[in-house]
This record gives C-alpha cells, structure tokens and sequence, in this order.
C-alpha cells in the first residue's frame, strides 16, 4: 500500500486523528461511525487501508475521526465544522465525501452548511433524524455502556448490524473485538451516541446540491429501513442502491460496496 500516513490535526484546544492512504490527485474523506467513539483511527493506517486498495492511484484517502475532546453537549452539526476545519488544515479544499452511518449523518450537514468542500457524497447506511428505530438501538447501547457491560454491547451491536449468517460465524471473535475495543472511559462513547439522538436534518437537506449516492440495506435493525428513502426524497437527484437481505454492516459485509463508491466518484 503507498503512502501510509498516520497523522493528526489541531481543532482549537484539542486534535484529531486520521489516517491516510494512496498518491493520487483526487481526494476521497470517509467519516466513520458509532464505532469512533470506542476506537479511534490512531495508528491504523496499515489495518484501514486494504479496503481502499482500488482507489489509491487516482486519489489520495483520509479517514478521520472525531476530535479527542468533545464538549458536553457536542453536535453532529458542530462536528461537521470541525471536519471542515481539519480538511483545510491538511490542504483538502474539495473532496468526494463518503459518510457512514454517523458519519454519514455528518456528511449531510458539511454538504448543507459547506457545499463548497464536497465534490459528490456518499451517504451509507445512515438517516436524516434520529428516528424511533435509531433511539432503540443507541439508546439502548448508552444503557449498557453505563452498566459496563461491553461484552453485551458488542454482541448487541454486532446483532444489530451483521447478518446472522455473518455473526455466527464471526461469533468467537466477539470476545477479542470486545478487548481491543473497550476504552478507558465511555465519555467519548457517550458524547457520540448523545450527538445522535439529537441529530435531526431534514429542514437542510433540499439544500444538498451536490451529486449523491445513497446506499443501504434492506435490513437494517440500526437506522431502519425508511432512511434511505427519505434521504433520497429530500435530496434532489440523489441516485439510491438498496443490497437484499443485508442490514447495517453492508459496507462490511457485500464485496461490491467500495466497487460502487468508487464508480460513483469516477463518474
């Protein structure tokens, strides 16, 4: 893999981490989710990179996390500047932007508040508000973060996210995920997972002009359903792809995903 960098910006009286991957001139940002808030990308540019192998000599790939210290009371829209803050920190003045799940939720306010950063957008797995299915499932995770019960969170969060075929058979990884990814704190759990709950964007969403592509499964026990659906209906022109019979983790789970990520910032 070319060009692995493991890095970190300033924001305000704090920093961000991100890694980096890849030497072509295009620029592609990904935004990850929930998952940020237990793990970060520190150091991970060797693990990150293998998933973006197809894009590397077109575009140069930066996946950030949120920043280390996070207000109480943090937002999703409050995130979304920081990302811009950092992308103009690291010379990025336009990229194609792919959200997923919360970050995709951030995604949708750097395209409404800074459409000048985003060259297309890729909204995956992910919704425009916290809807009922979104609040059952973070809702119930803060609850077992505040239990410190972490064993119980990632098995809840696996099932909510993978197929059962896909979770039986990454069963007995669960304890080893479990241990590398329980943290000191869950402060920085909880700021994320509070972000979300209060997360609701749809007045802004007609205002997303970019090109977009929406993609989804048809089961998805996080998000639910209707997300997909009702992003694409406020975002005029986004394009829509919906995988059969996978939930949440489609972005893990089906071959094609960054396939498609990749064709629809070539296009």
């Amino acid at each position: 893999m070319s060009n692995r960098v493991n890095g970190s910006v300033k924001i305000g009286d704090t920093e961000m981490y991100y890694v980096s991957f890849g030497s072509g001139p295009k620029k592609l940002v990904v935004i990850p989710g929930l998952g940020d808030g237990l793990a970060t990308v520190k150091g991970k540019a060797f693990f990150l990179a293998p998933s973006y192998k197809k894009f590397m000599q077109d575009y140069t790939v930066y996946m950030f996390s949120r920043k280390n210290k996070m207000p109480k009371g943090y937002t999703i829209r409050q995130m979304a500047e920081d990302q811009v803050t950092a992308m103009h920190s690291l010379g990025i003045d336009k990229a194609c932007i792919l959200g997923v799940s919360q970050g995709g939720m951030i995604s949708q306010y750097i395209a409404i508040d800074h459409p000048e950063v985003v060259e297309k957008l890729i909204l995956a797995v992910t919704a425009p508000y916290a809807n009922d299915v979104v609040k059952g499932a973070v809702g119930g995770w803060i609850e077992m973060a505040n239990a410190g019960d972490h064993m119980k969170l990632t098995i809840d969060t696996a099932e909510k996210m993978y197929t059962a075929k896909f979770f039986e058979k990454n069963r007995k990884a669960m304890p080893i995920l479990a241990k590398m990814t329980k943290p000191k704190s869950y402060e920085r759990f909880f700021r994320n997972a509070e972000a979300i709950l209060n997360f609701d964007s749809r007045e802004g969403l007609s205002r997303i002009s970019c090109p977009t592509y929406i993609i989804a499964g048809d089961d998805d026990n996080t998000v639910g359903n209707d997300a997909p659906y009702e992003l694409s209906e406020a975002i005029k022109d986004s394009e829509v792809f919906i995988y059969k019979g996978f939930g949440h983790g489609a972005f893990e789970e089906c071959k094609d995903f960054y396939d498609k990520v990749l064709q629809f910032c070539n296009k």
